[in-house]
């Protein structure tokens, strides 16, 4: 099922979705679950499999899925898309850059990564002033308001059409020549053994550069990141200050996070009457 923070919900048969709306619900449960049914898409979504199944060949010929007998299921491909991945928990990713862009001084000096929870925070930043944002993401510039004072450094390297970014030699080595920044950077995956992880070696590679080079580093995650690591490790947690989520990790990971003086920033919890703590997150955020 959908994740609390996704805009859209599952919530029957009465529920009317646009034509977009219910093949994005659909993309997004292909890409959480691997492989879906067109009868059970049927029943959750309200429509008649033939509805469905039209849906379906259409983001097959967008080459976004892949049709298989009785569903589809995600492309066997090493990485998804920018775009598909996107859509992924895409509430939830707004809440973080929400609130890593409230954190954001003026004058501050910030590498943001490729990424799509830190794509997120870019259109949090247009009450900002003067700040010097390094970037590898053809995307992420043009996302980025014009605000007053605005600098943008643009890495380098081998440009990657699907995801609009740079990567390889040629970025590491501007970085090589940057000091002084704050690394905002994401990941597919975290590992309390193992530290921050991706599932493309390229980025991981970059991003860890882009880590050793800053004076501090903040990640950005929705909390599906807790729950399992990807292949390519980025950093390990010592290099690390803070944490900023959409909603308070397990106490298991509290305590790991905490043992380390990193911060860890999320959504408050509302108060109810008798001054005890709903269990619902205020998903407002930290003001």
């Amino acid at each position: 099922m959908l994740t609390s923070c996704n805009f859209f919900d599952w919530t029957g048969a009465n529920m009317k979705y646009t034509t977009t709306q219910r093949r994005d619900l659909i993309l997004q449960e292909v890409l959480d679950k691997t492989y879906v049914k067109v009868n059970e898409l049927s029943e959750e979504i309200g429509v008649s499999e033939a509805t469905i199944r039209r849906d379906l060949k259409t983001l097959a010929d967008s080459n976004q899925i892949k049709l298989v007998y009785g569903g589809a299921e995600h492309l066997r491909v090493s990485d998804y898309s920018f775009r598909a991945k996107s859509r992924r928990n895409l509430e939830c990713k707004k809440i973080v850059g929400k609130l890593a862009a409230d954190l954001i001084a003026d004058d501050e000096q910030i590498f943001i990564d490729s990424g799509t929870t830190c794509f997120q925070m870019a259109s949090y930043l247009r009450t900002k002033r003067s700040l010097t944002a390094i970037v590898n993401s053809a995307r992420l510039v043009m996302e980025l308001p014009n605000l007053p004072g605005l600098n943008i450094i643009m890495l380098g390297g081998r440009y990657r059409p699907d995801r609009m970014d740079t990567i390889g030699p040629l970025a590491t080595s501007t970085l090589d020549q940057l000091r002084g920044y704050t690394a905002i950077v994401g990941a597919d995956g975290l590992s309390m053994d193992f530290g921050l992880t991706a599932s493309d070696m390229e980025s991981a590679f970059l991003f860890r550069q882009a880590v050793i080079n800053a004076s501090s580093t903040w990640l950005l995650v929705d909390h599906t990141k807790f729950l399992t690591p990807s292949l390519f490790k980025i950093v390990s947690w010592e290099a690390v200050s803070r944490v900023v989520t959409d909603k308070l990790p397990s106490p298991q990971w509290v305590e790991f996070l905490s043992s380390r003086n990193i911060e860890i920033v999320h959504p408050q919890e509302p108060r109810d009457d008798s001054g005890n703590a709903d269990d619902d997150h205020d998903l407002k955020g930290q003001e």
